[in-house]
C-alpha cells in the first residue's frame, strides 16, 4: 500500500486499522486500543512483550489509570517534567485498558507522550493509540517511513518527509512499585527512581 496523508491516517486509525507515523524515538506502529491483537499479528510479537499508550497529553491517560490521590500527584510531577518525552511510565491501569495490550500483566499499562509535533497532532485526533516500534519482532527499528511501507503493506503509512531527526534510541522505561520508580530499560531520560 502506498503512504497515506496525515488525513488519511487518523481516518484510518479512528475506523480501527493499523497505522504507522513517526514519533521522536523510533516510528510507531499503532491501532486504537482495542485493536492490539492486530499489532501482535503483523509484528509476530509474543505476548508477554506489552505495548504502550500513546497520547498526545497527560489528560488524555487519566481514564486508563488507577491510583490513590497521592500516587497521581506523583506520577503528574513526573510527567511535567519529563513528558512529551523520551520516558515510558509503566502505572497501574484502569479497567479500560483492554487486556490485548498486555495479555500477561494486563493490571498496568505503559503511558508516553512523544515529543514530535506531527504525533502530537495525530495522537490529538485519534485519542490514545496502542503502540510499539515498526517492525518485526525480534528486528530492529525500522527508521524510515518508506521501509515500513514496504515491510508491512497493511498498514496505513504516513507519508513523511524525514526533516524532524528521531533519536533511533527507544525510550527509557519506568515502572511505579507503589513507592518508588524501577527502571525496566534504560534511555536518554535518566530519571531519579
Amino acid at each position: 500500500m502506498p503512504t497515506v496523508s496525515q488525513e488519511q491516517l487518523i481516518i484510518g486509525a479512528k475506523s480501527g486499522k493499523l497505522v504507522s507515523f513517526p514519533t521522536d524515538t523510533v516510528p510507531a506502529l499503532a491501532a486504537q486500543p482495542q485493536a492490539s491483537p492486530l499489532i501482535f499479528a503483523v509484528k509476530k510479537r509474543p505476548l508477554k512483550k506489552p505495548l504502550i499508550l500513546m497520547a498526545a497529553t497527560w489528560e488524555d491517560f487519566l481514564p486508563y489509570l488507577q491510583g490513590t490521590a497521592r500516587e497521581m500527584e506523583i506520577w503528574q510531577q513526573v510527567a511535567a517534567e519529563y513528558l512529551p518525552g523520551q520516558l515510558t511510565l509503566v502505572l497501574p491501569a484502569s479497567e479500560l485498558v483492554p487486556r490485548e495490550m498486555n495479555p500477561e500483566d494486563p493490571t498496568t499499562i505503559g503511558v508516553r507522550i512523544p515529543k514530535l509535533k506531527i504525533a502530537q497532532e495525530i495522537l490529538a485526533q485519534t485519542q490514545p493509540l496502542a503502540t510499539t516500534s515498526a517492525n518485526r519482532s525480534g528486528e530492529p527499528p525500522l527508521e524510515k517511513m518508506s521501509a515500513i511501507a514496504a515491510s508491512f503493506p497493511e498498514v496505513l503509512t504516513l507519508d513523511y518527509e524525514e526533516t524532524e531527526t528521531a533519536s533511533g534510541i527507544p525510550s527509557t522505561v519506568a515502572k511505579w512499585t507503589g513507592k518508588a520508580w524501577s527502571i525496566l530499560r534504560q534511555g536518554s531520560v535518566k530519571l531519579d527512581s
